[in-house]
């Protein structure tokens, strides 16, 4: 459920308000055009992201990036803030939408973990959105800007706080400018493009050099990459669509239905009819 009201570029809302105005009633598995941020002082329940479930607890971050899907499922009246904001409003707010790769927090799909945290640093992390609330209160002179700044103060503590490698966030690393040219491509042209020479292509490396990079860094080669992406995909337009399998098919590159189908079996392991049923 988007509990948004009109097309506002950042909104701040508490979990409790959102639970009482739900009568804390599960939403339905959906997506946004904005990124959110759950930031959870106390839940109990399960947050789906991308078909992955993540049981809530306490002292976490949750981040969805637009696009996923995604489903809240509390089975207690949550404490903690919820947070969203657009590609425009950091645009706006002078923030590179580079500087949202490079801290590696967000995923355009796949496995988007919770972010555990000490008592500490939640409690930095909570005044930094308290005073979040304050800018938007009030009638202050550039409150906006100043609420850009505040969450980018708020992503640079969380990326410190992440338990990740190092060298991943330093983007003057070649390998990392690769992985993030590619996954970049991938977003934008994995419905034409199903061939890791054609990414390779375009980001001027060998397709095996390509695979090895995509593989040191992430686990798993560019051709299981690009295959990741167009099965989420397919799976979100055949739970979340009314098209049909030969439509779906079409959609994602497939000059085939036959070809799709096939596809789609051999890496979930069951067919796409199947999996629409359930």
């Amino acid at each position: 459920m988007d509990n948004r009201i009109g097309k506002i570029d950042f909104r701040l809302q508490k979990m409790d308000e959102i639970y009482d105005r739900t009568s804390g009633q599960f939403d339905v598995p959906h997506r946004h055009d904005y990124y959110t941020l759950l930031v959870i002082e106390k839940a109990a329940g399960t947050h789906i992201i991308d078909y992955t479930g993540f049981a809530f607890g306490d002292l976490e971050v949750h981040f969805v990036s637009p696009g996923q899907v995604h489903q809240v499922m509390a089975t207690e009246k949550p404490r903690g803030r919820v947070i969203t904001f657009t590609k425009s409003f950091l645009v706006e707010n002078n923030i590179p939408l580079g500087f949202i790769s490079n801290i590696s927090l967000f995923q355009s799909f796949g496995i988007t973990p919770p972010l555990k945290l000490d008592e500490p640093i939640f409690k930095r992390l909570s005044s930094i959105v308290a005073e979040m609330d304050s800018c938007l209160s009030i009638d202050l002179n550039y409150g906006k800007r100043a609420v850009g700044a505040l969450l980018q103060l708020f992503l640079i503590y969380c990326n410190n706080s992440a338990n990740l490698d190092k060298t991943q966030i330093d983007e003057e690393i070649a390998g990392i400018c690769i992985l993030r040219d590619f996954k970049t491509l991938v977003d934008d042209k994995f419905r034409e493009w199903h061939k890791v020479k054609d990414y390779a292509t375009e980001i001027h490396v060998s397709p095996k050099h390509l695979s090895q990079t995509v593989k040191n860094i992430t686990g798993k080669g560019a051709k299981d990459y690009i295959q990741d992406r167009l099965i989420l995909e397919a799976k979100r337009l055949l739970l979340h669509t009314d098209m049909s399998i030969k439509e779906i098919a079409y959609a994602a590159g497939f000059e085939e239905p036959l070809h799709f189908s096939g596809f789609f079996k051999r890496q979930v392991g069951i067919s796409a009819s199947q999996f629409k049923a359930k």
